[in-house]
């Protein structure tokens, strides 16, 4: 019978182990908390959106940090497969908008019980509040060839024998959660090139005062653009798209956000200290052409009116003083002294509202982490490493990351799939 360890009681970790144990294999779980899947505790809300429904290429689409690299595992184990493990366990799900799979309770630990309740029927041996210190090998790990990795030593001092060690530490983001990056160090051991982990799905860090000031602002059915250089222009474009934001005290938040958060973090990581520019459409479904003829309306219904009075069936009483401040015209200006150039800054800032941006908030408050060990040294089909025979890497601890909407999740649960029963049937002679 082959020894597995498991090293990580995430989402990734815990399929390991279930398949693994599964296919036969002796596994050990090591959780260095003392309660299993925290970080999916707090995924969806609360409520853990398990998978996405939508057709598999559209799942490799949303993982924009190396998604093609999940084709095999997803072609074993794809989101219907996830679905149908779940409700096998006990857990009857639903989809919702986008596709987005839950538990029909809402509840996360739903998901985290029917998990650990598998574990234990399958007589996975769980030990909690352990951690990895080091890999244990069979020769030299510096040696390029021949690693082997035969098992692992716990914080404790404890040592693991196994013919076949997983690691599914996790990322870096929501230290809390025991993502801390630990994995990193034992890969790097292992020979593994650590691409640098930064916080994707993060808020970012606006330079000017008065986005603060805005905290708790929701903007709905917005266009938001980031440019590099502080300039608009198509060639300075990195992302536009369209949806909600949020104003925080720090800056920027909400999906379009947390979205093009990847490659502004990709940016400030090549470009360090330079600014980007933001800039909102307030009212992407109107052209100029259509915004001078409301304003005109207004004009008709009343020509002396003051343009913070109009404004405010145009934007949110909050945002109507810093929006004049940044268009360059008194509140209290009436409309009907409005010159021809004051029209346009007014259309033009409402179709293209600035903010510069400093940075991304720390990597600790990422929902993922981009970056991490590089792929083309793990097997796609396997999860095997590469360099080090017996052990394999799986989850967030790799260079894959994906958008909200149970993505992420997805590459988990495949990953951890794929390496359980690999790691079952790795020779114990």
């Amino acid at each position: 019978m082959t020894n597995v360890l498991v090293i990580g009681g995430g989402a990734a970790g815990c399929l390991a182990a279930i398949w693994a144990a599964r296919a036969g294999a002796s596994v050990t779980l090591w959780e260095k908390n003392d309660r299993l899947g925290r970080k999916l505790a707090i995924t969806g809300k609360g409520r853990c959106n398990v998978t996405n429904a939508a057709p598999i290429d559209e799942l490799i689409a949303n993982i924009i940090g190396n998604g093609r690299f999940m084709h095999s595992a997803f072609a074993a184990f794809d989101n219907r497969a996830v679905m149908e493990f779940f409700e096998d366990l006990g857990v009857p799900l639903k989809v919702e908008r986008g596709q987005r799979v839950f538990p029909q309770s809402d509840k996360a630990a739903d998901v985290i019980n029917a998990l650990e309740r598998e574990l234990k029927r399958l007589k996975v041996e769980i030990c909690f509040n352990t951690s990895a210190r080091r890999l244990l090998s069979a020769g030299p790990m510096e040696a390029a060839e021949g690693r082997r990795v035969v098992g692992a030593m716990a914080s404790d001092g404890r040592k693991k024998q196994a013919e076949a060690v997983i690691l599914a530490t996790g990322g870096a983001t929501y230290r809390a959660t025991g993502s801390s990056g630990d994995g990193y160090a034992l890969a790097a051991a292992a020979g593994h090139r650590i691409i640098e982990p930064l916080p994707a799905l993060v808020p970012l860090v606006a330079a000017e005062p008065w986005v603060g000031e805005l905290a708790g602002l929701s903007l709905r059915n917005v266009e938001f653009s980031l440019y590099k250089n502080g300039l608009p222009g198509k060639k300075n474009l990195l992302v536009k798209l369209f949806g909600e934001l949020l104003f925080t005290h720090f800056g920027l938040s909400g999906p379009v956000v947390l979205t093009a958060s990847r490659q502004a973090a990709l940016f400030w990581r090549d470009n360090p200290g330079e600014q980007l520019l933001a800039q909102i459409n307030l009212k992407p479904a109107l052209t100029q052409e259509q915004l001078n003829a409301r304003l005109e309306r207004e004009l008709l219904a009343g020509p002396k009116r003051h343009l913070h009075n109009v404004l405010t069936d145009w934007l949110p009483k909050s945002l109507i003083l810093p929006f004049c401040q940044q268009a360059g015209l008194p509140p209290d200006k009436p409309l009907n002294t409005l010159q021809n150039k004051e029209r346009q800054q007014l259309f033009q800032t409402i179709q293209a509202l600035p903010i510069r941006l400093l940075g991304t908030r720390p990597l600790n408050e990422g929902i993922v982490t981009c970056g991490g060990v590089c792929v083309k040294e793990v097997n796609p089909k396997t999860f095997a490493s590469k360099l080090a025979a017996g052990l394999f890497i799986v989850g967030e601890l790799l260079d894959v990351d994906a958008l909200t909407g149970g993505y992420n999740l997805q590459v988990a649960f495949s990953s951890g799939y794929a390496a359980g029963l690999a790691a079952a049937s790795v020779n114990c002679s």
